[in-house]
């Protein structure tokens, strides 16, 4: 949402003052071991980064005295000495006056707290677009995964495919497929540790959350990975030397349950602190699985543990060890999806003749014999239950671990701050065609192990003279292993086969027995785009931002990081397992020898056939035929019939075109590089209540070494300049922030999905023509421009109104290669097409978010609150090519809570409905499938502090 008040109230530091420390006493924590068991049973989130308590103090002192000049509210001050209060000092809090309802979180509208840029500063002090949403309001509506926390700020999306693609776009720059080689373009950052893999932002639960900020534009001059359009920085509650412990249990449709748990406070008074949580989401999916219903889609699985520890031995050092760990759990994302029937014409009018569609598929004998399965009533539109019937599909697994040890010291007139860390995170995805056949067994998705190791040393000077400044180095590297696993079933012959080679083997017991036999059990790292993937990415970065303070009304902003990045990958496609017939592999496959014997398309044994060659066929004859081997070695063979023979080359057919292209191990192109950001933003303060701004910023996203179809194929780095003009104003009296910013983002070599030259299949077929295929690569140019705003309005008594809102024109400037969309996929179609002029996939023209929040004193100490967010976005398309079948309409989307509660939070019971009014806009559609929207949810939460 737009700007909301950070208050910092888990800054770790001692309750006493740092002048006069208490002596070292082991305090009773009985607390320490129930939380502990409780995280025994379950993993971790997440951690933000401590700031010194140095730095903390000169910060707190900077925001005061800026609050006093600006001669804010009484609300304002309250709200800062409850800042201040969380500090080392010793400071009370003045009581409330405010004839308001006593918020959970106070409303400083004039000195709304971010640390977007590595300390704590007043958001209108930021010269750059900043989204900002707290950790309650994502509380109250049950916010807690990436995707719900997106529909709070405005231009940010979240593109929805299963725990390993989904990805985050800002400024509808982010859409494009992930591969596991690429950078993601949106970072994100929690608790100052940059994850630097897409999916890792996928399949969690972020709870116990402070804040929430969004910084738009090329990131990379103060911290953690460079990013080319944009950071996320989760901030979490932090250990303190203040006893708290929080809980929320959630019960709702679909058997969801819901637990929240959150403690802390001090183990040694002074010296060492803790804080722990736990989370636990349990539910079934909305859409069942006919074939077993016990098996849903959209089902949640998530058990996640953090805890953490704070020591502060003095008061120039304090080091903060986190560790979150996130069990392995399953969640079935893939194959949501109700077919539709194929068109039978293209876009030029021409007749698809469905070869290979399953219409054809499914009205063969092989897949008819069962009478209460049928092509359509089962396959199509969900089976009229908006279900599925898979028999093979699983749950995608996912899990991660984490630790981090962040220290900080102060040295008088600096900070110093080195934080290590890791991380790592598991996926593994069974899919399948979306039928109860045995086509695809245990198979059809990858098997990635993520592993990434970051230093990060950074000096920061004391706020308050002529230039402030952060200096430091970034170190990261990146070991991911990934393999595309495909297995095929008793019933993949007959779903792979031509219509030719299906009428050639279905003929009689033996060419069925060759049909099973074709691909059954044949185990793959398939080549999609690679087998197995070895990636090896180190990232080694220097950097450095200074404001310069030219007078008290203009400040400059300059900032460079120069980042080298090294790399690698080692990319392999081979058999695992031959399964039930390695007597039908081909000879050879781009040189790999697979064993086969030589024949040609009718079934004739080749000349040059070895010995064993020649023997392999005769065992083939013996074993489908029942010929017995006599003679010569081949004459068993020879002796088939034309028919038998044209079978058994039917069946080989079948098998080496699903085998495809195979090759041995290879080194790809390394991508090896340095690559520059900077930042360049004077802001003015024309008075107390408006500051402008203009920015310019620089940077790039490393390119990718890959392999396409056994052949290296790297992809160059993507290059973004992005300009800013923008204004933060404070109107009626602070209790309106207004604050707005134009940009314009030119972006050179985007990567994402193209049409590129099939070095492997041109010389295979060595015929004069040229190939291609889709891999990721670059398109030349791309510019997104628009107006973003952001507000707050807390005019209305016991009402907060938060909105946002962007105007975004998001387009291809320079795009000719594009793959063709599937219904351009007509006879005599070109390899590709230009999309030049077009609107980026998933960039919806406008797009607002309004929240509302009401709270009404009752009873006493009791209060009424209510809660709403609504988030829309205007039309836009959904596939990477265009698809003119995937355009989604726009659509609303509407969460409200409503409830009751005591002022100093000790319990609180409401009321949570997400999708209020069941907005049904398809999440994704292509030309045959769709998926659904998630339905309206409604669930009740009770918590409390205790």
């Amino acid at each position: 949402m737009s700007s909301r008040i950070i208050t910092t109230t888990s800054i770790a530091s001692p309750r006493t003052s740092l002048g006069k420390r208490a002596p070292f006493t082991l305090r009773p924590i009985a607390a320490v071991f129930a939380g502990l068991a409780l995280l025994s049973s379950g993993s971790a989130f997440a951690q933000q980064s401590t700031a010194s308590v140095a730095e903390l103090q000169a910060e707190i002192a900077r925001l005061k005295e800026i609050i006093a000049k600006q001669a804010l509210n009484k609300t304002a001050n309250s709200t800062t000495d409850n800042l201040a209060n969380t500090s080392p000092s010793t400071t009370t809090t003045p009581p409330n006056t405010n004839t308001k309802a006593e918020a959970e979180e106070p409303e400083l509208l004039g000195a709304v707290t971010v640390r977007s840029r590595n300390r704590l500063e007043r958001l209108q002090d930021v010269p750059l677009s900043v989204s900002v949403v707290t950790g309650k309001e994502l509380d109250r509506l049950q916010a807690t995964d990436i995707g719900a926390i997106s529909q709070r700020v405005s231009n940010v999306s979240w593109n929805q495919g299963n725990q390993r693609t989904s990805s985050l776009s800002i400024r509808g720059i982010g859409k494009q497929g992930q591969t596991e080689a690429q950078d993601p373009s949106v970072g994100l950052i929690v608790d100052g540790v940059n994850y630097a893999y897409n999916a890792l932002s996928s399949s969690y639960d972020f709870t116990d959350v402070e804040a929430v900020e969004v910084t738009r534009g090329p990131q990379g001059t103060l911290l953690g990975k460079n990013t080319s359009v944009g950071v996320i920085n989760v901030s979490t509650r932090r250990p303190s030397f203040t006893p708290d412990a929080s809980y929320a249990v959630t019960l709702g449709q679909l058997d969801t349950v819901q637990g929240r748990f959150s403690a802390g406070g001090p183990i040694i008074d002074g010296l060492l602190a803790w804080r722990g949580s736990l989370s636990v989401s349990k539910a079934r999916g909305d859409v069942d699985n006919l074939y077993n219903r016990d098996f849903t889609y959209t089902n949640k699985d998530r058990v996640s543990g953090r805890a953490q520890f704070l020591i502060t031995p003095n008061k120039d050092f304090s080091a903060r060890l986190a560790f979150d760990a996130q069990p392995r759990g399953g969640e079935a994302t893939n194959g949501r999806v109700l077919n539709t029937p194929t068109p039978s014409t293209y876009a030029n009018g021409s007749v698809n003749t469905l070869a290979t569609d399953a219409k054809t598929r499914l009205n063969r004998r092989w897949f008819n014999q069962d009478p209460l399965y049928t092509y359509d009533n089962t396959y199509l539109y969900g089976a009229g239950q908006g279900a599925v019937s898979n028999d093979a599909a699983r749950a995608l697994v996912t899990g991660s671990n984490g630790a981090t040890a962040e220290l900080n010291w102060n040295l008088g007139t600096h900070t110093l701050t080195s934080i290590t860390a890791y991380k790592d995170y598991h996926f593994n995805a069974v899919n399948d065609e979306g039928t109860p056949f045995d086509i695809h067994r245990n198979s059809g998705g990858f098997w990635n192990d993520y592993k990434q190791r970051s230093q990060e040393i950074r000096l920061t000077s004391q706020p308050g003279g002529f230039v402030d400044y952060q200096a430091g180095v970034f170190l990261l590297q990146v070991d991911n292993s990934s393999e595309y696993q495909k297995i095929w079933g008793n019933d993949a012959g007959a779903w792979f086969a031509s219509n030719a080679q299906y009428t050639t083997l279905d003929k009689d017991g033996a060419g069925r027995y060759l049909l099973q036999n074709s691909l059954a059990g044949l185990k793959m790292a398939f080549n999609s785009p690679t087998g197995l993937q070895k990636i090896q990415n180190k990232s080694s970065a220097l950097f450095s931002q200074a404001d310069w303070h030219i007078n008290e009304a203009l400040t400059v902003t300059t900032g460079a990081r120069y980042t080298y990045e090294k790399r690698r990958n080692k990319a392999s496609t081979f058999i695992r397992d031959q399964g039930n017939a390695p007597e039908l592999n081909p000879v050879a496959v781009n040189g790999v020898q697979l064993g086969g014997f030589n024949s040609n398309s009718a079934g004739v044994l080749a000349s040059g056939n070895s010995a064993a060659q020649l023997a392999l066929a005769d065992r083939v004859a013996n074993k489908y035929f029942g010929s017995t081997i006599a003679g010569d070695a081949g004459a068993t063979y020879n002796n088939l019939s034309a028919t038998q023979k044209a079978q058994i080359a039917a069946a080989k057919a079948i098998r080496q075109s699903q085998i495809g292209v195979i090759f041995n191990e290879i080194d790809a192109e390394p991508f090896q590089g340095g690559l520059p950001s900077f930042v360049l933003s004077p802001s003015y303060r024309v008075n107390d209540n408006l500051t402008s701004y203009f920015s310019w910023q620089y940077g790039e996203k490393a390119g990718i070494s890959q392999v396409t179809n056994g052949v290296s194929n790297k992809v160059k780095a993507e290059k973004t300049n992005a300009f800013e003009l923008g204004a933060k104003s404070s109107l009626f009296d602070g209790n309106l922030i207004l604050n707005a910013a134009l940009f314009v983002m030119d972006i050179k070599d985007y990567q994402q999905g193209v049409r590129v030259l099939d070095v492997y299949t041109t010389n295979l077929n060595n015929d004069g023509q040229n190939y291609y295929t889709s891999a990721t690569g670059n398109a030349p140019k791309v510019r997104a421009q628009g107006l973003e705003i952001d507000g707050v309005y807390s005019g209305i008594q016991n009402t907060t109104l938060r909105f946002s809102a962007a105007y975004n024109d998001a387009k291809f400037k320079d795009f000719p290669n594009s793959a063709q969309p599937a219904e351009n996929g007509y006879s005599g179609a070109a390899a590709y097409r230009s999309l030049s002029g077009e609107t980026l996939p998933g960039a919806a023209k406008l797009s607002f978010n309004i929240g509302v929040d009401y709270r009404l004193p009752i009873f006493g100490n009791k209060e009424f609150h209510a809660s709403a967010n609504t988030q829309y976005s205007s039309k836009y398309n959904s596939d990477n090519a265009l698809s003119s079948y995937s355009v989604i309409p726009a659509r609303y989307l509407t969460d409200l809570a409503i409830g009751i509660g005591s002022k100093n939070q000790s319990f609180d019971v409401s009321l949570v409905v997400k999708n209020a009014f069941n907005d049904k806009t398809d999440i994704l559609r292509t030309w045959n499938s769709y998926t659904p929207a998630i339905p309206r949810w409604i669930g009740v939460t009770l918590s409390g502090k205790l």
